[in-house]
């Protein structure tokens, strides 16, 4: 029996583009005072990330799969296949690499070693919707000799920045270390410094502020004024409104309700069903609501916060996912309607309001521009699962 563990050395977030490290540690748990005849072997073991794309049959129409290029023996056991057993489709994966050959471990003994690998710039980023999934895994593969190979998937999620595939690596001299104590390799200065450019674009995508004003009417009237500062966030920052007053129009608003919401839509070409009037369908999912009372009220604002485990904005070639707000409002029917008692009255009397209003409902979108955050923030506040385990 042997123990293969790895373990991601810095969490299971990665940006696209950034060098992804893992330990994998190959143990004999017998103990020490086993006889030699105890030790174990592997034949060889091999590492490789692949992501894998699944579609909903009733939601998308996926073109034919091209049978002019199959698989070099899919049944097989004894060939290295990281998607094998998977759902869907492998639409990318990094060249396999070996860790070991010959492998012999006495009872007892321990032997570690290191993967690393750039993760494709060019991918999509990791998701689950209801149309389409696109899902990213580490898979090591193990085999002893004459028996068929073990496969040790770790799930990892990548976040993807548009824009990076076409930022150029700069010399050596423009990226050395800060520290002239420090030293670091070829691959670490890339990762660093790919790490700090996507660190500045975000922070100067999001922290740019200047107030938008919107007037919300339904057609009969003007129903109040909307104002929010920015359209661009990242994970886990707070989408604030800064103001909203209300009062003094011809329509009296009752209720209001805010949702921050994600659209998953499937691109023409892809959908399985159209609507009515040959109107795509949609999915939306809501991942912060509000809801206020809001009769005579002058002024009121929200706060929605934007969940570190949800997938910024993208788009490919089958599905796009953009952010918005949606608001709904109810309003009253009759322009001018008074729920107040008078202000002077003759004799003390008692006043009730009324026990049905009549009211008309309506909704207003805004669309919003969500980004990527920091992976080391995002594997913090969601922590997954970075260390892995199978017993051969």
């Amino acid at each position: 029996m042997i123990e293969v563990v790895a373990e991601l050395s810095r969490g299971p977030v990665f940006l696209a583009g950034e060098a992804l490290e893992c330990v994998v540690t190959v143990t004999n748990p017998l103990p020490p005072t086993a006889t030699s005849a105890s030790s174990e072997a592997l034949a060889w073991a091999s590492a490789q990330i692949h992501c894998q794309f699944h579609a909903s049959e009733s939601r998308v129409a996926l073109p034919p799969p091209d049978s002019s290029q199959p698989d070099v023996q899919p049944d097989s056991q004894t060939v290295f296949l990281p998607h094998r057993g998977e759902r869907g489709q492998c639409i990318l994966s990094t060249p396999p690499k070996i860790l070991f050959c010959d492998l012999r471990l006495d009872p007892g003994e321990s032997k570690s070693y290191s993967y690393s690998e750039v993760l494709p710039i060019e991918g999509p980023p990791s998701f689950r919707g209801q149309s389409v999934k696109y899902v990213y895994k580490l898979t090591i593969g193990c085999q002893r000799v004459n028996s068929p190979i073990t496969l040790l998937r770790v799930p990892l999620r990548v976040l993807v920045l548009t824009g990076l595939q076409d930022v150029r690596f700069p010399q050596d001299e423009a990226v050395a270390p800060s520290s002239p104590f420090l030293e670091e390799d070829e691959g670490g200065k890339k990762d660093s410094w790919l790490a700090e450019l996507a660190g500045e674009r975000l922070m100067a995508a999001t922290s740019c502020r200047s107030l938008h004003l919107y007037n919300i009417s339904d057609g009969r009237g003007k129903v109040g004024t909307f104002g929010i500062f920015k359209s661009v966030y990242r994970l886990g920052e707070d989408v604030v409104r800064e103001q909203s007053f209300w009062g003094h129009t011809p329509l009296s608003c009752f209720q209001f309700s805010v949702s921050l919401q994600t659209e998953e839509r499937v691109q023409p070409e892809y959908q399985q069903r159209r609507g009515a009037g040959g109107v795509p369908s949609v999915s939306h999912v809501t991942h912060a609501r509000h809801q206020e009372s809001c009769l005579h009220t002058t002024r009121t604002s929200f706060s929605l916060p934007i969940p570190l485990s949800s997938t910024p904005g993208f788009c490919t070639a089958i599905v796009s996912l953009k952010w918005r707000l949606h608001f709904e409002f109810v309003t009253s029917r009759e322009p001018g309607l008074v729920l107040l008692p008078p202000v002077e009255q003759p004799e003390p009397t008692t006043w009730t309001g009324p026990e049905q209003v009549p009211v008309d409902t309506f909704s207003w979108d805004l669309p919003i521009k969500v980004l990527p955050t920091s992976p080391t923030l995002a594997s913090y506040a969601a922590p997954g699962p970075s260390t892995s385990t199978i017993t051969i």
